[in-house]
Parts: C-alpha cells; structure tokens; sequence
C-alpha cells in the first residue's frame, strides 16, 4: 500500500497563542514571509501527495482562503506593474494546483485523536499521513517521505521522532523504545510530558505519523478521557501497544522547528529568517549590531 492522502488536524483552540489567536487562527500566523501551513502543505508536495484532509473547528476555515486564487489582486497588481509580487502569487497558485483538498469539521475540541478520527470516511481504509501544522521540518529530504519509505516495508504504522535536550523533555510526549537499525526503532511505549527521571528516552514524537487503517479502528472504540477527550499518542500507546501491534518509530533527519507555543514560533521564525535567501544576509548583519 501506499500513501497518497494526508490529514492535517487543525481545530485545536490555539490557547497559548492567545489573545491573538481570537482573529488569527495559528496556522496562518507567519513564519518569516509564509503563514505556518504552508511548510507543511509544502512537504505534501514535495513527498509526492495528492490529496489533503483538513479537520477544522468552526473558527479557522480562513486557512482555505490561502489556497484560493486571487483574481482581482491579480489584475491589481498586473496594472500596477508589481511584477515581483505577482509572481510570488502565481508561483504559490502553481504550487498546489496538483493537489486536491478537501475537509471535515471537529465540532468540539476533544483531543488530536478525536480530529483524525473525524477524517477516517475520507481517509477510505487507505494508509495515510498526519501532519501537525506547528511542527516544521528544514529538511533535504520532507519528513514524510523518510516515514513513507520506512512504511513501503514495514506496513506498519510509522512514527516521527526527534532527539531533544534534557531540560526538555517535560514538554513532549517521549518514547521507550528498541533499536533496530540505524534510526529506525520499535516503539515499546509512549508516556506524555514525563519527569526527567522517568522518561525512558530523549527522543520525542515531532508531529509526523503515518497511520494505517487499523489505528481508525482503535480510535473508534477508543475510551475517552473525563473530559471526553482522546489523543492520538495515548490510544497507541494504551491500546495499540498493549494488544501486542508494532509500531515504528524514525529518528527524523533535518531539523525540527516547534511552534506549539509562542517562544518556539519565535525561536522558529529567528531561524528559518536568518536562513532565507533574501532577508537572511540584511538580518544577520542587523542582529550583529544589536546591543541590549
């Protein structure tokens, strides 16, 4: 089998971006000169993917109005001359006119599991990806694709990860696992924002998954929380794990740019700015006059 489809969940409520996330939904807050879907959507592209399932809530549709043509700031902009400007709109229209989008509503904010699960009619009994928007890759080779080539042999659901530092590992979900080769592991289990002492290892999940449709079916009778909420990382560990099924895990190459939270969308747009081609140069040499 092979992966054709992803799904993007992207109807959490976006509190620690707050107050702005009242107007803005994240995955349109900029990182450097591109709102923060975009990079995911992008490795879609690049990893050969066709078709993409958006799970909304009911505040953040507005992501889908950067995908629409613009025709009347397109002959806005052709009268004015503004060639260059032009052909950024153009080159992203160009982008993902291959790629066929569709989507489905969360009604309320019950966990990631509970969003893909909202996306499994559509998904079709077919393995597919999972993209969490607030997780970039600056990578030669997307994400995606070291996962989809791990999973052409294995056929079994594939989980990215990423090495983080100690005084981190609090703030990721963190896996136990056992080596196979170089990169690759068995996921022996998964325990959400541990304890330093009790983390099992520093390789955290990075928001890239390829899931199967058996994990559908566990998610559908998955139990959920007190507050009726079901996360995707606790039915694979709690139940997946437990019934005996393999799970993969991959050490991602490139780097992973969180922006789950303020800072590290801050942190993140320093990065990828001081690395663009045309503000890179300006902005380092502003940031090496800086004194504070």
């Amino acid at each position: 089998m092979e992966v054709k489809k992803a799904i993007i969940p992207i109807a959490g409520m976006a509190i620690r971006f707050l107050p702005l996330s009242k107007i803005v939904p994240k995955e349109l807050w900029p990182v450097v000169d591109l709102p923060m879907i975009h990079y995911g959507l992008k490795e879609i592209k690049d990893a050969g993917i066709k078709e993409v399932i958006f799970v909304f809530n009911s505040g953040n549709k507005k992501v889908l109005e950067y995908l629409k043509t613009c025709p009347k700031t397109e002959k806005f902009l052709k009268e004015r001359k503004k060639d260059e400007v032009l052909e950024e709109l153009k080159n992203l229209e160009e982008m993902f006119k291959d790629i066929s989008f569709s989507w489905v509503l969360q009604k309320q904010p019950l966990g990631d599991g509970n969003a893909v699960l909202q996306a499994a009619r559509l998904a079709a009994e077919e393995p597919v990806a999972s993209i969490f928007a607030d997780d970039i890759f600056d990578a030669k080779i997307p994400a995606i694709s070291q996962l989809e080539k791990i999973f052409r042999t294995c056929q079994r659901p594939v989980i990215g990860l990423c090495r983080v530092p100690k005084e981190k590992i609090s703030h990721y979900g963190i896996v136990g696992v056992e080596k196979i080769s170089s990169r690759l592991y068995k996921i022996k289990k998964i325990i959400e924002k541990p304890d330093l002492s009790e983390a099992p290892s520093d390789l955290a999940i990075a928001g890239r998954y390829i899931l199967t449709p058996e994990v559908f079916d566990y998610l559908k009778k998955a139990k959920p929380s007190k507050k009726g909420e079901i996360y995707l990382a606790e039915v694979i560990n709690d139940q997946m794990l437990k019934d005996g099924k393999l799970i993969y895990g991959y050490e991602l190459e490139g780097q992973w740019l969180g922006c789950g939270d303020k800072l590290r969308w801050l942190e993140s747009t320093i990065y990828l700015s001081m690395k663009h081609p045309k503000y890179g140069p300006e902005l380092r040499e502003y940031i090496s006059k800086l004194k504070f």
